[in-house]
């Protein structure tokens, strides 16, 4: 039997659940600039697949690497850590 290689996972905030089934997390890092070791933020943000519609803005969601779902989508929705106040 073939092994399957390990899925990437990634945490972050959902900043848009305006699509049908689809949700925008972003995950912020902090990482030092090469040069002037001044710490930097950098925001990236994914586009996963929420099934069941539950996420809301705000929400700290837990998201795991899929087959392509559709032209930009191939993320999808493991858990909800933490609900928005």
């Amino acid at each position: 039997m073939e092994s399957r290689n390990l899925r990437k996972e990634r945490i972050g905030v959902v900043t848009s659940n305006k699509m049908e089934k689809s949700i925008i997390v972003s995950e912020v890092k902090r990482t030092k600039h090469p040069m002037y070791g001044k710490y930097v933020l950098k925001t990236k943000k994914y586009t996963a697949h929420d099934e069941m519609n539950d996420c809301k803005i705000g929400d700290t969601v837990k998201i795991m690497e899929t087959r392509p779902l559709s032209k930009s989508k191939n993320w999808r929705l493991v858990e909800i850590i933490e609900r928005a106040k």
